[in-house]
């Protein structure tokens, strides 16, 4: 059984995934959750801390989800530079709150952030280099920390900007 705490933040996420937060209401959220109000705030203090708090928790997901794929490729055919990047961005593109912890844009009527986008990139190198490493060639291991950054930083840029190709607004709405 999932605890106050789990359940008050898949019910703020779930909220959060229908509409800006600006417009996401603490009663609903506890009323969501099966919890009393009183409850999300000794949780949370308010609901900036909900806020922080639910980033954190998504961003955490993906983070280890972007060390499992990495793990998973690291030995694999392939590029695992450019498969890392793509998981970056199908990843954040499927969740706003780490889309825009990635991007810095808090548009859209997004909850507050602890980290920011630098810290999460360097993050995100740490882990893409303890999978790689192991399976990378000497001379191409001097070279992999550069790469590794390199690749994140184009994967946020494909976020930001996407190509023609993958933005549908872009294209007329095909």
């Amino acid at each position: 059984m999932p605890t106050a705490r789990e359940s008050l933040l898949e019910a703020a996420g779930s909220a959060v995934d229908e509409r800006p937060w600006p417009l996401v209401r603490m009663v609903e959220v506890a009323a969501s959750a099966g919890v009393s109000r009183q409850t999300l705030y000794n949780e949370f203090g308010d609901k900036a801390g909900l806020g922080r708090a639910l980033t954190d928790h998504r961003v955490s997901g993906f983070l280890d989800g972007f060390r499992e794929h990495c793990a998973r490729r690291a030995a694999g055919a392939g590029d695992p530079l450019a498969e890392a990047a793509d998981w970056i961005v199908s990843a954040a593109r499927a969740d706003r709150l780490v889309r825009a912890s990635l991007t810095g844009c808090r548009c859209g009527g997004m909850p507050p952030a602890r980290t920011p986008p630098g810290r999460l990139v360097a993050e995100l190198r740490e882990r893409a280099l303890r999978a790689l490493a192991p399976h990378t060639a000497p001379p191409a291991r001097a070279g992999l920390p550069d790469s590794c950054e390199t690749a994140i930083r184009l994967a946020i840029s494909r976020l930001i900007a996407p190509p023609e190709r993958e933005n549908p607004e872009a294209s007329g709405g095909r």
